[in-house]
């Protein structure tokens, strides 16, 4: 399998190399030349096999060259030998045709696990059999920083700098990244947004000097490995529902749209998905792109998602190349547009393509806590804020197509988010023990303005990958 760039102006690679790369030097997204195709059978066939065996059956036709499907199974068998339940992402119905997809038995209790600690084991395979150091740099809104750190800690190939926005991050979320001391782990508190976090660290990705000075690496949702890791979940999901005879619908708490962007690789695969619902907090840029048809970001608004504070949605790129007919010159201009003037408009025709698979809500504040409350008082199930947003969009959609089951993504323990459970229905979620006492050790990070050259600093003066 090869990979190009949604910008057209890097060249093609193999997957080992985007594993690395992340971000393409013309600052587009890598991206597969055509999607793998699983038939009908391939898919009932996937039902009842342990999870790590799925992901190697659906992830090796992306990989050609660089691996056997053989060592991907070991990877992954060994990425969720830690995982807290058997099924890696069993599925709990809570209501009618209404069921929450549990992401969250990994190691810091969110769905980026899921991805982070299969493609730790991908990387470090690659940089060993080349002989090589990378330096990993990452943005995060809350939870892929801790995912990362965890995958990555003690890998003596790696140096992990991640970049949290301030003060916008909860407490049990910055203590799983701030707590790590590893000596390969440096934790950088921005004094800024998450946005800013990410426009840092494109700008990094562009700086080829930079880039090629430390060995650049990125483990955000940007790199094409997060996306397809993630995309195993659906058919384990969907194949406990009646796949590929039944189609169904996915609800999905999105921030920078690589969860959903995953669903969507899916059904092109050739799962039978109805409707993929993105479902957003107050920070709703992709709801007013698909009703309005402009992608417009505004100010960040802090709620009690904060995972999902995000104005800026980076995996929307790869969906707007395929809805665009792969046409690099479009997503040059509306993202040259994006930089330049701060908003584009969606062309007609992709807009109308992304409408026939994609549906959008915004959630407030008062829905989310009336959701937590509601699934408690109802199945007698808690969930985090982020996950409530989902389940709420799951129950519209359900008003309008009541016979299609939908599929609400879990994306973190509602443990993460004690404040907010508290304030909904009065009871503080546990976390599983041996979490609970790692996160009570001594903190360590580094609070940095909001500035590239500082930034790009820290990490040179640090990072053992440093060629002169």
């Amino acid at each position: 399998m090869r990979y190009l760039s949604t910008r057209g102006e890097a060249a093609q690679l193999g997957f080992g190399e985007v594993l690395l790369a992340g971000l393409a030097a013309d600052g587009g997204l890598y991206t597969p030349l055509a999607y793998p195709h699983v038939a009908p059978d391939e898919i009932a066939g996937l039902s009842g096999i342990p999870y790590a065996h799925a992901a190697a059956r659906l992830i090796s036709p992306y990989l050609s060259e660089t691996y056997s499907e053989n060592i991907l199974l070991q990877q992954a068998q060994s990425a969720y030998s830690g995982f807290r339940h058997q099924a890696i992402a069993p599925l709990v119905q809570i209501d009618d045709n209404l069921f929450v997809l549990e992401l969250f038995h990994g190691p810091t209790l969110a769905f980026k696990d899921i991805a982070m600690q299969l493609l730790a084991r991908m990387m470090n395979y690659i940089l060993e059999k080349n002989n090589l150091r990378a330096t990993i740099v990452g943005a995060t809104s809350g939870d892929t920083g801790a995912a990362a750190i965890e995958a990555f800690r003690n890998l003596d190939r790696v140096d992990v700098f991640i970049l949290y926005p301030d003060g916008r991050v909860s407490d049990v979320q910055r203590r799983q990244m701030t707590t790590v001391l590893d000596s390969n782990i440096h934790t950088i508190a921005l004094k800024g947004t998450f946005d800013d976090a990410q426009n840092i660290l494109k700008r990094l990705f562009r700086n080829a000097a930079f880039r090629e000075k430390v060995n650049l690496a990125g483990v955000n949702s940007i790199n094409w490995a997060r996306v397809v890791a993630q995309m195993v979940y659906y058919f384990t999901s969907g194949v406990i529902l009646g796949s590929p005879h039944r189609h169904i619908s996915f609800s999905v708490p999105t921030g920078n749209f690589g969860d959903v962007l995953a669903g969507y690789v899916a059904k092109h695969m050739g799962l039978p998905i109805s409707r993929l619902i993105v479902a957003t907090n107050a920070n709703d840029i992709l709801v007013r792109a698909f009703v309005t048809g402009r992608y417009e970001p505004l100010g960040v608004t802090p709620t009690q998602s904060p995972s999902m504070d995000i104005q800026v949605s980076s995996n929307f790129e790869r969906l707007l190349f395929d809805a665009c007919g792969r046409d690099h010159s479009v997503i040059r201009s509306a993202f040259g547009a994006l930089d330049q003037s701060g908003s584009f408009d969606l062309p007609a025709g992709a807009l109308a393509s992304i409408r026939r698979e994609f549906d959008a809500y915004s959630v407030s504040e008062l829905e989310t806590t009336n959701e937590i409350q509601r699934t408690y008082r109802e199945a007698g199930y808690v969930l985090d804020p982020h996950t409530a947003t989902g389940v709420h969009a799951a129950r519209a959609q359900l008003k309008i197509d009541p016979k299609t089951p939908v599929i609400a993504l879990a994306t973190a323990h509602a443990a993460k988010f004690p404040e907010a459970i508290s304030r909904a229905i009065g009871l503080t979620p546990k976390l599983p023990t041996k979490i609970a006492e790692g996160l009570a050790g001594k903190e360590r990070f580094t609070l940095l303005d909001n500035n590239e050259k500082e930034i790009m600093n820290f990490i040179r003066e640090r990072a053992r990958a440093v060629t002169e």
